[in-house]
């Protein structure tokens, strides 16, 4: 036998981050090696055919825990899923899970058919204690499911150099179990095209070039810091702000009193409170004259390489992994955080972060010939270092060392 069964809260057409756009590549290059069998939350049943995973969602009532605590609740019902994972048998050879809403179904999976247990970390759940707004009691069992599944997976994969380095300081793992494999991008779907139905779809002059930002309104990505630098940034740029999902009703109207507040002050600020099609994410890369990540927090950070991917050059904080995607002053500039005392990931000076991060998009803005440049060099670099076949080969060779057999070559 050589297969492989992949846990995930994400699969398409359920995807709102990095991690579901990680399983969907992964499994699709992986499915090309070996067979590869998805287990995922939400309601859906597909695939199977040779070269393609086979997918089976799985969801409990909606009102299953409609007693408890809503805040706790997010942390209940991923459980019971767990439990409905394991409703079908299992036939693989080692079992891979993502992120802390799969890991207790991925160490049953282990226990109850000796199987090994890999996990990825796309982030760490002592890394982010904002996240007790969103679950109350229900971070401290999100916590300890990770730290309990973790400490005895079999391998851990980190994302990035920063990210393994945050995984043997929080757990007692032994370092020659965790590995580090970056994350992808899709070279042939990730592109430069054209930006202009989209630009309209959204109601966004196209006489005017725009910074773009991209991604879910929670502390971790830091877009109300980028707010509050607009009203810091050259007139002549708009800005388009890709911001939905938000993690709680209080972060959603923070966002909106400073929205508001950054309109109220100058004009051209557009923001998109929903999670926009690829598609249309695609153009708009490719219409950027400068793509920002605020992140406060990021083990890697795979929307940069969206970005590069279609010649967009970044303005970044420079914090996690960021720095093994994004090269200062060559695909882009990272800006200094300063981040206070742990375990917060707030910036020491918000008014200082927001200012150097427009102070970036200015420096680029000031210099056309120096966009084109790094944009260029951004899409070299991922198509040297961030294929998804490259990642799919490396995870492959991991496998093979937990005892997969090899794959033709």
């Amino acid at each position: 036998m050589n297969k492989i069964l992949m846990l995930t809260r994400e699969y398409p057409p359920h995807v709102y981050g990095g991690a579901g756009v990680h399983v969907e590549n992964l499994t699709r290059e992986l499915s090309r090696l070996l067979d590869v069998e998805v287990r995922c939350f939400g309601h859906q049943a597909h695939g199977g055919a040779p070269g393609q995973p086979e997918v089976t969602g799985c969801e409990v009532p909606a009102d299953r825990f409609d007693r408890v605590d809503p805040r706790l609740r997010r942390a209940v019902e991923p459980l019971a899923v767990n439990l409905e994972f394991l409703r079908s048998p299992v036939d693989a050879d080692i079992v891979h899970c993502h992120t802390w809403y799969t890991l207790m179904a991925g160490l049953w999976i282990k226990l109850l058919y000796d199987i090994p247990l890999v996990i990825t970390t796309h982030s760490l759940e002592p890394l982010r204690p904002w996240k007790e707004e969103q679950l109350g009691r229900g971070y401290s069992l999100s916590s300890w499911i990770e730290r309990t599944a973790l400490e005895s997976a079999d391998a851990v994969v980190a994302v990035s150099r920063d990210t393994r380095r945050e995984v043997l300081e929080c757990y007692s793992i032994d370092p020659s179990r965790v590995r580090v494999i970056h994350n992808g991008i899709d070279l042939e779907g990730y592109r430069p095209k054209d930006a202009g139905t989209t630009l309209k779809k959204y109601g966004i002059p196209q006489d005017r070039p725009y910074i773009l930002f991209v991604g879910r309104i929670t502390r971790q990505k830091g877009v109300v810091h980028l707010v509050r630098a607009l009203q810091h940034v050259t007139p002549e740029f708009q800005a388009v702000l890709c911001a939905g999902a938000p993690d709680t009703d209080g972060i959603l109207r923070e966002m909106e009193t400073a929205v508001n507040e950054a309109q109220s002050r100058r004009p051209g600020i557009h923001w998109i409170p929903e999670m926009v099609a690829v598609d249309d994410l695609i153009s708009l890369y490719s219409g950027a004259a400068v793509f920002v990540c605020p992140s406060v927090y990021e083990p890697f950070g795979i929307i940069n390489l969206e970005a590069m991917a279609c010649r967009c050059p970044v303005v970044a904080a420079r914090v996690g992994g960021i720095p093994e995607v994004v090269v200062h002053g060559e695909t882009g500039l990272l800006v200094d955080l300063e981040p206070g005392a742990p375990p917060s990931f707030e910036p020491r000076d918000p008014e200082r972060f927001s200012r150097d991060l427009a102070g970036a998009v200015n420096r680029l803005a000031a210099d056309p010939d120096l966009r084109r440049r790094m944009g260029e060099a951004g899409r070299r670099r991922v198509e040297e270092r961030f294929s998804w076949e490259s990642i799919a080969r490396q995870t492959h060779d991991l496998y093979q060392e937990l005892g997969v057999p090899a794959a033709p070559a």
